[in-house]
């Protein structure tokens, strides 16, 4: 992919992740679009932000997702770059004797259909594309989880898992698939581990992450420093102590 001259759709683009990366790839030269339920952080963005557009979309709702794709491309012909970034996180207990499922199905419905869902409804658009590009954001918790969010990890790890399958699918296309895995990043995500010193600022995530797709336009996977200890776990021999580490108590961290 290039890193700029691109029409760029963002989901959960006003917060976070999102919106860090549709302010680098703004201030790179592309045209950005960024979607998401909540209209106040979309605007603050938009307003911060000259030149950048927004679009509501509820990532939850199939019907939403079709008329918003269609809505979409007629507003922003030239989109050739989708990045499924908007996702939901929140603690389960699975140790309870009436096990509240009601967390878990939101969060399968948001991180995984739903990214799976609007990839469906704008893959005919950009297969049309001269060059195209499609980015799912994963997590290093993909590949070693952590047991307060049991469904938010398993979310994780079959949206890489689609991710893999979808690049297969579309290898004699125009279309790019990329993973990008972060690692803790200090976001609204989780705002309990704003102050786990083992989060990674926002800024040099961003900042870390647009360096590495500009030095590497054919990449598949984008990884920064800091996720590589949970990547790489399972091939080093090394799972269990990751998994031990990251579940230790946060005054242990």
């Amino acid at each position: 992919m290039n890193i700029s001259g691109n029409t760029i759709l963002i989901t959960g683009g006003g917060t976070g992740i999102g919106r860090g990366l549709a302010e680098a790839f703004h201030a790179a030269g592309n045209a950005v679009v960024i979607a998401g339920r909540r209209p106040v952080p979309l605007q603050d963005t938009v307003a911060t932000n000259p030149g950048m557009a927004s679009e509501i979309l509820d990532i939850a709702d199939p019907v939403s997702i079709r008329d918003f794709a269609r809505e979409v491309v007629s507003r922003h012909p030239k989109l050739n770059l989708l990045i499924n970034n908007a996702g939901v996180m929140g603690p389960e207990h699975l140790t309870a004797d009436d096990v509240d499922l009601t967390t878990a199905e939101a969060t399968i419905t948001t991180n995984v259909l739903g990214p799976m869902r609007l990839t469906a409804a704008l893959l005919p658009h950009l297969r049309r594309q001269p060059s195209a590009t499609i980015i799912n954001v994963t997590s290093g918790l993909a590949y070693v989880p952590v047991g307060r969010a049991p469904s938010y990890c398993a979310s994780k790890a079959a949206l890489r898992s689609y991710t893999q399958t979808l690049r297969f699918q579309l290898r004699d296309t125009a279309v790019q698939v990329i993973e990008l895995a972060p690692p803790l990043v200090a976001t609204d995500l989780q705002p309990s581990e704003k102050s786990n010193p083992r989060a990674m600022s926002l800024d040099d995530y961003v900042t870390e992450s647009m360096a590495l797709l500009r030095a590497n336009p054919g990449a598949t996977e984008i990884y920064v420093e800091r996720v590589k200890l949970q990547r790489f776990a399972e091939a080093r021999g090394e799972f269990g102590k990751v998994f031990d580490m990251l579940n230790q108590p946060a005054a242990k961290r």
